[in-house]
């Protein structure tokens, strides 16, 4: 790895989801000097060559061009998904935040810039096709999830073209999870209360088949192992789409549980979830699930032929470890992985 590749490399959000994925293999690989994970509270996890800094991106009391000095890459993984029914404290954080972050790595002089994008950047699109990354990333504006996104998109053209010596990068992965990040994202979607152990497939006689939900999904670790690619390379540059095939329908998580699919229109899930959603009883917004209705399905070719990337496990591998970690109220060793069983 070029010291342009990243030797010394920068993680926002550092103990999330992803940021863990991404300081792990940072921190095994040889070519890498030295991480500084950051993030709102730092953990008892010390992996190698590892440095946390406790810090809100969202505080403008926070001096992130500090933090960045003397790094080689900063990788912004940095979000809040919650609350949801007060999406201007969620803009603060996601749209504010990730444009301090911007003005800090140009501010701080550091060469590379990998931002974590995401499918909801794009506009409603095919779910028949795969598009590419030419497609475009105006988002969903209902959703406040996918609004942020495509916003930070067009923030990412402005200092793409004030900063033509800064390499930026932008990861559009689809729904990320791992084992560890089931309990994480139990609390996140589904409620802190929700029942693990209901993910048992001889508890789900049938499985809703609604309309239009036909999405894409991918292990964190292999989304991380594209950002590590994406460093390693120095002449990557732009978007690039991770995912993992086959795309996940009805019939897939059919198949898999072992359960029947029962059609659903849309209307009818879209008001249970509204109604949950207004009572406080869920935190996914039916805003959220219109989007995911309308995402397209991503063509990867790009990741695959210029970084040389490819997902180590297939879609149903990652939902299938997912369950698994759902059921045993996995979690890892910092406080938004903290598992949790409950039921």
């Amino acid at each position: 790895m070029s010291s342009a590749a990243g030797s010394k490399v920068v993680v926002t959000g550092a103990t999330g989801n992803v940021g863990t994925s991404m300081v792990r293999l940072l921190a095994e690989d040889p070519q890498v000097e030295w991480v500084r994970g950051l993030a709102r509270r730092t953990p008892e996890w010390m992996p190698p060559k590892t440095e946390w800094f406790r810090v809100d991106v969202a505080s403008e009391q926070a001096d992130l061009a500090e933090r960045f000095a003397g790094a080689d890459a900063v990788v912004h993984l940095a979000w809040a998904f919650q609350p949801t029914h007060d999406p201007a404290k969620t803009w603060r954080t996601n749209v504010l935040g990730s444009i301090r972050v911007f003005e800090a790595v140009a501010a701080a002089r550091v060469p590379v810039l990998v931002h974590a994008s995401s499918v909801g950047a794009y506009s409603p699109g095919p779910k028949d096709y795969a598009v590419d990354e030419s497609w475009p990333t105006h988002g969903w504006p209902d959703a406040a999830y996918c609004r942020e996104k495509a916003y930070l998109e067009r923030a990412l053209d402005i200092f793409e073209r004030d900063h033509t010596d800064v390499r930026v990068v932008r990861m559009r992965p689809a729904f990320l999870f791992k084992r560890e990040s089931a309990s994480e994202q139990r609390r996140i979607f589904a409620g802190r209360f929700l029942p693990g152990p209901l993910a048992r497939p001889e508890l789900m006689r049938f499985l809703p088949d609604i309309p239009g939900l036909r999405v894409q999904a991918l292990h964190t670790d292999d989304a991380a192992e594209a950002y590590r690619m994406a460093l390693r390379s120095p002449e990557a540059r732009g978007a690039y789409n991770v995912a993992a095939e086959p795309p996940v329908d009805a019939d897939l998580l059919s198949g898999m549980l072992g359960t029947r699919p029962v059609r659903l229109p849309r209307t009818a899930a879209r008001s249970a979830i509204a109604a949950a959603w207004g009572l406080h009883l869920v935190p996914a917004s039916p805003h959220l699930f219109d989007a995911v209705l309308r995402l397209p399905i991503m063509d990867c070719t790009r990741a695959r032929t210029e970084l040389g990337w490819r997902p180590r496990r297939t879609a149903t591998d990652v939902l299938q470890e997912f369950l698994s970690g759902l059921q045993q109220g996995a979690g890892a060793g910092t406080e938004p992985l903290r598992g949790r069983k409950v039921g």
